[in-house]
């Protein structure tokens, strides 16, 4: 196994040893320290997963790929709510209210992910990229949208100017 690529190595005398990937489910709380993950986690983490996948398709997506390209055997999710809100609304912590594993292929069929049309996918981006001039470019998701553009910018885009980092007197 290539360890370079997992969060963790799991180890049982009934598998050996296995690697995984862990990742985090944050939930996102509008009601300002009311979970509702922690009231239904238990009792309806199915429901609860399935609103993840609706809401953080193309996050859950990356995750599993990029697991089974690690080889991983195994990808948990930790479900994670804030602690203890403070009345300004930041939160002094977080905790871990449950975790959930998957075997990456399987969950893949479950989120209908096809790892042909992932690699058909790449394989049409590099070759776009591919065919451009010399430059510098950025590839662009549009949010919300299944929408990819590429931009051509200057070559000095995102280099750090030298004269930006010196104390002025």
């Amino acid at each position: 196994h290539d360890h370079q690529h997992a969060e963790a190595v799991v180890s049982t005398q009934s598998t050996g040893e296995q690697l995984m990937c862990i990742k985090a489910l944050n939930e996102w709380d509008l009601k300002g320290g009311n979970s509702e993950w922690r009231q239904k986690l238990d009792t309806q983490r199915g429901d609860i997963l399935t609103t993840e996948m609706k809401n953080n398709k193309c996050k859950l997506a990356k995750w599993t790929v990029s697991s089974i390209i690690a080889g991983a055997d195994l990808l948990k999710f930790g479900y994670i709510t804030r602690s203890m809100p403070r009345s300004s609304g930041e939160s002094i912590g977080h905790s871990i209210l449950s975790t959930q594993q998957f075997i990456p292929k399987q969950f893949a069929a479950q989120i209908s992910l096809d790892m042909n049309n992932a690699w058909g996918i790449l394989r049409v981006i590099v070759d776009k990229c591919m065919a451009l001039k010399d430059g510098k470019y950025v590839l662009y998701k549009e949010p919300a949208k299944p929408v990819l553009r590429i931009y051509k910018v200057p070559q000095n885009t995102f280099e750090e100017n030298e004269d930006s980092e010196e104390d002025e007197d």
